[in-house]
């Protein structure tokens, strides 16, 4: 069965982990390639302007697979070489392709994101947990360290202190303290988690969607340069944006008092 499952629904497409006998845990062939796959999929497809990433059953991704790392199977079998190499094409192939969506991504956490699975729901741009969820990067629990670039990851979503803490600790968050330290963006009743998240891909998605992708790209560009060259960036971005149907709709819908209609010219 494949890993991910991809879904649209008008402009909204929905990436299912669906392996909930497991948790949604990863580590077998292909795992990496059926997630690259969905995000290949909405890059190349302009009818979709924002994605929605969840998990199937109780959990959103339990991580790395536990029974496989004891039975030294899939992802976990063989040299310290062998296993290095399957984190770079299996796992984080399915990180990259995440990290690098074009379109925007809102992760629905419907239950526990721990280890590689809060890795996974942090690349997501919003964040809207189920009651139900819970979190944590316990890689130290288990003897190892953070393989799934949680390092570079986490630090820019909760900040260097608080990062350090789950990691040195272990600590398992609930859905609130997600919420107070700022992991997601609020928490909603388990059965009202989709409703919340279609309802803000809904909002998103009525964005003009060049200029919706190009703010995603401003925004990943931002973490890792100087003022000056994001002043740069978004000058020569914005010139272009000026010369485009949908800024011309949007000016217009401002002034004549209606709501804009965006094509994506």
């Amino acid at each position: 069965m494949t890993f991910a499952t991809l879904t649209t629904s008008g402009p909204v497409a929905t990436i299912t982990f669906n392996r909930p006998e497991a948790m949604n845990a990863l580590g077998q062939a292909g795992d990496g390639d059926s997630i690259a796959a969905a995000c290949a999929a909405i890059n190349a497809d302009p009818a979709i302007r924002v994605a929605i990433l969840t998990g199937a059953g109780k959990a959103f991704s339990a991580g790395g697979d536990v029974k496989a790392m004891r039975d030294r199977t899939g992802n976990f079998a063989g040299s310290p070489a062998d296993i290095a190499e399957g984190y770079r094409s299996n796992i984080h192939r399915a990180l990259r392709a995440l990290h690098g969506l074009q379109k925007p991504l809102i992760a629905a956490i419907n239950g526990p994101a721990i280890g590689l699975g809060c890795d996974l729901a942090c690349l997501a741009d919003m964040r809207i947990a189920s009651e139900r969820a819970k979190f944590g990067v316990t890689f130290l629990k288990i003897g190892l360290v953070p393989g799934d670039g949680g390092t570079w990851i986490l630090p820019r979503v909760i900040g260097d202190a608080r990062a350090a803490e789950l990691f040195f600790t272990g600590n398992v968050l609930d859905a609130e303290t997600a919420r107070e330290w700022g992991l997601v963006s609020r928490v909603v009743a388990e059965g009202e988690l989709m409703a919340e998240a279609q309802a803000l891909a809904e909002k998103v998605a009525a964005m003009p969607p060049l200029a919706l992708r190009e703010t995603k790209r401003l925004l990943h560009q931002g973490r890792n340069i100087s003022y000056d060259t994001a002043l740069e960036l978004a000058a020569a971005t914005q010139s272009q944006m000026h010369h485009t149907k949908d800024h011309s709709e949007g000016v217009a819908a401002l002034l004549e008092k209606r709501s804009a209609s965006f094509t994506g010219d």
